[in-house]
């Protein structure tokens, strides 16, 4: 049984560059796993090969037991991740038949979804700057893409420097916390209005040649988070969009999007930069709701 945990960890490790912290809790969650799932196989009986033999049944006992230790939300959100993400692994991998994760109740951690815009209300926003030619507009339209197309923090948007754009291999660089660092290829559109706003936008907000910021306000200063704020609150009124948007708004709706599009969920959390996967199986939980909702909606007709 170990052997395939030890895989799945160099997995995470070598194609998927998680953290070291993040792989040693997963070890220990997996661990734990295990020591529960040898106690419903008499001594000696364990066939060699146990993964294949988990049934659902098994994983919802797993679980209760969990939370008959009273672990925090966070900490029981993380193990019930890691179980999520290795059965998924040993699914993709044709190492056993089926997902005993799918569909357990259990496993279903209550949370607050976050609240994310429709494809169409994305559009509106998108569509708003780009309907002006003023350096301003190509500088917001560029923000906006960039937020869309990436998911990342807004901090990480107003930190980015000039030479974190690198428009030969049209991507852009982004330090997020601990100082880790995520790089974005950029889809066509994203990339074209950053480039639009780097190449005529920029040069005539700028007092300062020297200044390093990526987005500058009409002063030539470093664009704040709160005059982001204010950007965006301003279009989403030019869109009518009654309710309400923040910032982080975009990148609530990029990982949303992300996983609707078919993206496996521990790609998404590298995008996002999060240490644990928990803090991203929240998406995960919105994607499913969501699906049973056009499930049930074409039921009815």
């Amino acid at each position: 049984m170990e052997t395939r945990v030890e895989e799945f960890l160099q997995y995470l490790a070598n194609e998927k560059g998680y953290a070291q912290n993040t792989i040693a809790a997963y070890q220990n969650d997996l661990s734990q796993l295990i020591e529960y799932l040898q106690t419903r196989f008499p001594p000696g009986d364990e066939p060699v090969e146990l993964w294949p033999l988990v049934t659902k049944s098994a994983i919802a006992g797993f679980v209760l037991y969990l939370k008959e230790h009273n672990y925090a939300p966070s900490t029981l959100a993380r193990k019930v991740a890691a179980v999520r993400s290795f059965f998924k692994y040993l699914r993709r991998r044709g190492l056993v038949s089926a997902d005993p994760t799918e569909d357990v109740d259990g496993l279903k951690v209550v949370r607050n979804l976050p609240r994310t815009l429709t494809p169409a209300e994305v559009e509106l926003l998108l569509a708003a700057p780009a309907r002006r030619r003023t350096p301003e507009a190509k500088r917001d339209r560029a923000m906006l893409e960039l937020l869309y197309a990436t998911g990342m923090r807004v901090s990480e948007l107003i930190s980015l420097n000039i030479d974190d754009v690198n428009l030969m291999d049209e991507s852009v660089r982004c330090v997020g916390r601990h100082r880790r660092e995520r790089v974005f290829p950029l889809p066509g559109r994203a990339f074209q209005a950053l480039e639009d706003y780097i190449q005529t936008a920029r040069p005539l907000l700028l007092r300062d040649l020297t200044e390093k910021a990526l987005f500058v306000n009409r002063r030539g200063e470093r664009l704040t988070r709160q005059g982001f704020w204010l950007i965006v609150k301003s279009y989403a009124r030019e869109a009518r969009i009654e309710r309400p948007i923040t910032p982080h708004t975009f990148r609530h709706t990029f990982a949303a999007h992300t996983l609707q599009a078919g993206a496996d969920i521990e790609s998404v959390q590298k995008m996002l930069g999060h240490v644990s996967i928990a803090t991203t199986q929240v998406y995960e939980r919105l994607r499913q709701l969501q699906s049973q909702g056009a499930d049930d909606r074409g039921d009815s007709t």
